[in-house]
């Protein structure tokens, strides 16, 4: 195992924790849909107790995604997460209402009542996605940082720490400290294509998870809705993704220069990938197409029709949600695989990061890898966990009777 193997092992392995928390976000897409899907307060309160058997889920991947970006790539998570604190201070801002909205909605002295906490899990399942998605085009589109690396090397000699005080490496360029990237206009299509993306993927599971004919029928109805904006703001990010100048880094020297249609060229040289991200979006596809088939009429087909909705009804969110891991986790490789600088600074090309010049010591990622070996036991766990909470669907009769909800 090279230092440049491990580097790109756990890029992938970011990249994959990235993904999952794309899909886990169903939770915040279907918050979003709570007043328009729940016709009642009965079938509101069953939607938000079928996201609330997931919503830890949602955050632990999100932690777990931020822990692996610090362990591995040191230097992106101090310019990302500490100098753009006030994008990432919003993104933990909202999960934090998010959580408190589950535990207090339905509590025995709440004054407010339940629909005030219901607008703070809509409001988290807007801005979540929204800042999240932005987040990650800044990959793509740049972010306004610098990186003193000369700082490096004083704290790795241990000189000048007492005479020069706190030693920054990394810091905005600006007094926005993340916020100027929802500014761009492409930064915001793509956060808005994860948006729309959230809001089908949580209908899906809502009409997988709750056992309620009119939330099902509504649900149909409303991907239509959903997935028109999403198919317009992805496919307009993807033509401009491929068509955009990239950011390629020698590996032999570190300089970085500006590459034209960098990202295509990355999908034509990693071809296999460009394979599973047209696999990712077909099914994404398939797992909405179906959906709405099984939830309309379709004169003239009787049996075959049947079928059908046998076969696919109310699984969509299987066919989607394996489809949108693989799309992001094709979308992340493509931004820091192939001597791709995966966080370009627009305000010093050169201080951009890539795989190589952010990742720790080979010490420290080959103890890792090591210890990332037990990573299948620990999706074997969420799996049996998950299984378990769906062993019995949500019901609108159990959001009457039980005394064990949120």
């Amino acid at each position: 195992m090279t230092l440049l193997f491990l580097q790109q092992y756990w890029w992938l392995l970011v990249s994959l924790l990235g993904a999952l928390l794309v899909f886990m976000m169903f939770v915040q897409g279907g918050n979003s849909l709570i007043f328009s899907l729940g016709a009642t307060d009965v079938q509101r309160r069953a939607l938000t107790n079928s996201t609330g058997r997931k919503w830890e889920l949602t955050f632990t991947t999100l932690v777990t995604f931020g822990g692996a970006a610090f362990a591995a790539f040191p230097l992106f998570y101090s310019t990302s997460f500490g100098s753009a604190y006030w994008l990432w201070m919003l993104i933990l801002v909202t999960f934090v209402v998010q959580a408190v909205s589950y535990e207090f909605q339905h509590k025995q002295g709440n004054l407010i009542g339940a629909r005030p906490f219901q607008f703070c899990l809509q409001l988290n399942g807007i801005l979540g996605p929204l800042l999240i998605g932005a987040a990650v085009a800044t990959f793509f589109e740049g972010s306004n940082f610098v990186v003193q690396k000369d700082n490096l090397t004083l704290m790795a000699d241990g000189g000048g720490l007492l005479s020069r005080g706190s030693l920054v490496i990394s810091a905005w360029a600006n007094a926005s400290h993340g916020l100027d990237a929802l500014l761009c206009p492409w930064v915001l299509v793509f956060g808005f294509a994860v948006v729309f993306l959230t809001r089908i993927l949580g209908i899906l599971y809502f009409m997988n998870n709750v056992e309620d004919e009119d939330i099902r029928s509504r649900g149909s109805v409303r991907l239509v809705g959903q997935t028109v904006p999403f198919l317009i703001l992805f496919v307009a990010y993807l033509v401009h993704l491929m068509l955009k100048d990239g950011y390629a880094y020698d590996p032999a020297t570190g300089v970085i220069a500006v590459e034209p249609m960098k990202y295509l060229h990355n999908l034509i040289a990693l071809w296999p990938l460009a394979i599973v991200l047209v696999a990712g979006i077909a099914l994404v596809l398939f797992g909405i197409v179906v959906e709405i088939l099984a939830g309309s009429p379709m004169p003239g087909v009787g049996k075959r029709k049947d079928r059908f909705a046998d076969r696919y009804a109310n699984k969509g969110i299987w066919f989607a949600g394996t489809g949108t891991v693989l799309t992001v986790l094709v979308l992340l490789l493509i931004a820091g695989w192939n001597n791709t600088a995966f966080y370009p600074s627009t305000a010093d090309l050169q201080a951009s990061l890539t795989i190589e010049n952010a990742s720790s010591s080979e010490f420290t990622l080959r103890t890792m890898a090591w210890v990332s070996l037990f990573i299948p036991f620990v999706l074997a766990y969420i799996t049996y966990a998950w299984r378990a909470l769906d062993r019995k669907k949500v019901t609108t009769d159990e959001m009457e009777h039980s005394h064990h909800t949120y």
